[in-house]
């Protein structure tokens, strides 16, 4: 009986393949929130390319996607920051590998300010300051008389983690800074209120302005010339050296239609 019930079922896989109907593949890419706008667009072009393939995107910060890499629960990991070292010791302990990186994009990480705040540029040390703390009226940055609020991400985030080591070198943020559970989050509270700043990813700046950073914007020619100081690169990490239907859709993501998109979402392409 089981024997008949085997050749049925192969009879019926060879004719669904005979008249051009075959089971449908599915990719799960889960990670930055600063990638997620690049991968669902990505995905959707890829898809109406490849219609047996199903890509599921969902955000919820470079951290956890990395964690769902780790448990096997993604195929594929965005984060906008490199993987730290207990993490990829974590992956090797469990596969014996230490995962593939690869670079997908460029971002240059913005600072957002509101549109009527009449600072443009801040420096660095001015940056670490408003944010640890020790700096919190905008008249000691060149601004009105007026408290600094502070819009963060939460520590899941590797925006947050990225702009913690560059610019604050590793110190904690101030208690006072409002931690939010993403970018455009944060772009929406900068764009309320003007006496606040935030950071996040250059693409979604939609009715915030950026702050010139050490008197560079973050413009292409700054990014690749090294000006720009907060400059970065985006990636995507899978388990093994990818094969089958993610191999083919990350090796279009790095083609030239495929990075096309990135430059049209508002980043930079790698090549």
């Amino acid at each position: 009986m089981l024997k008949k019930t085997l050749i049925a079922i192969a009879i019926v896989a060879v004719g669904l393949a005979v008249y051009g109907f075959t089971t449908k593949q599915k990719i799960t890419i889960k990670g930055s929130d600063t990638i997620v706008i690049l991968s669902q667009r990505w995905a959707e072009k890829f898809m109406s390319k490849h219609p047996n393939i199903t890509i599921q995107v969902t955000g919820g910060g470079s951290g956890t996607g990395i964690a769902a890499l780790i448990n096997g629960t993604t195929d594929i990991c965005n984060a906008s920051r490199p993987m730290k070292k207990s993490e990829i010791k974590k992956l090797r302990k469990k596969y014996g590998t230490n995962g593939i990186e690869i670079p997908c994009g460029k971002d240059g990480l913005s600072v957002y300010l509101n549109e009527k705040n009449p600072v443009t540029n801040l420096s660095t040390k001015q940056l670490k300051d408003i944010f640890t703390g020790k700096v919190s009226n905008w008249k000691e940055v060149g601004g009105k008389n007026a408290k600094i609020i502070l819009y963060s991400r939460e520590n899941n985030s590797g925006t947050y983690v990225f702009f913690k080591d560059h610019i604050l070198k590793g110190r904690d943020y101030s208690p006072k800074a409002q931690n939010l559970p993403g970018t455009a989050a944060v772009v929406n509270a900068v764009a309320k209120d003007v006496n606040a700043i935030g950071y996040g990813g250059m693409a979604y700046a939609k009715g915030v302005k950026y702050a010139k950073v050490n008197g560079y914007a973050p413009t292409k020619n700054n990014i690749k010339s090294g000006k720009y100081p907060i400059a970065r690169y985006l990636y995507m990490y899978v388990i093994y050296k990818p094969k089958g239907a993610i191999k083919k859709f990350i090796d279009w993501t790095l083609s030239r239609e495929g990075q096309a998109i990135v430059n049209k979402v508002g980043y930079f392409p790698v090549r």
